[in-house]
């Protein structure tokens, strides 16, 4: 019984071993192996960082347009431009130096108005693209509270 107990359990321990290095071996065949020529390795995407992915203006009164400054930082290792920064609604205008060439290290701005025209809340998305096809994106939120109508009334009180 013993003997019969011994071979047994050998049995199931070499058949799980075996299966253990099956599956190992099959991974291993379906993972292809890659390697990169020299001119695959020589492309490397630019990066560019923001000191703040997005800003809250908080609540803002309606009429009274508001502007926040982003700084952007280069953190690549060649100098580009700032090919185009685009607002998702034209109630946000950004600005920034279309001609300036951020070097690798430096910083530039991007200047983010927002017009509080609508009363409510707002998210609004700023989209950077620089270095030919690459993306960032920004944002800005907040509230805009309506102004009354008509003026306070008069407290005839301090008339007298």
């Amino acid at each position: 019984m013993k003997k019969l107990l011994l071979g047994f359990s050998f049995c199931f321990a070499s058949v799980a071993l075996f299966a253990q290095t099956a599956t190992k071996v099959e991974a291993a065949a379906a993972t292809p192996a890659v390697s990169l020529s020299a001119d695959a390795a020589m492309i490397v995407k630019e990066g560019l960082t923001s000191t703040e992915k997005e800003f809250d203006f908080g609540k803002i009164p309606q009429g009274k347009p508001v502007t926040h400054i982003f700084t952007v930082t280069n953190t690549g290792a060649t100098a580009f431009k700032l090919d185009n920064v685009q607002a998702s609604c034209g109630c946000t205008t950004p600005e920034w130096n279309k001609e300036e060439e951020i070097a690798p290290g430096t910083t530039s701005t991007i200047k983010v108005g927002y017009n509080a025209a609508a009363a409510g809340p707002f998210n609004k998305t700023i989209t950077i693209t620089y270095n030919g096809d690459q993306t960032q994106q920004i944002f800005i939120k907040g509230e805009v509270w309506s102004t009354p109508a008509a003026s306070a009334p008069v407290n005839e009180k301090h008339l007298h």
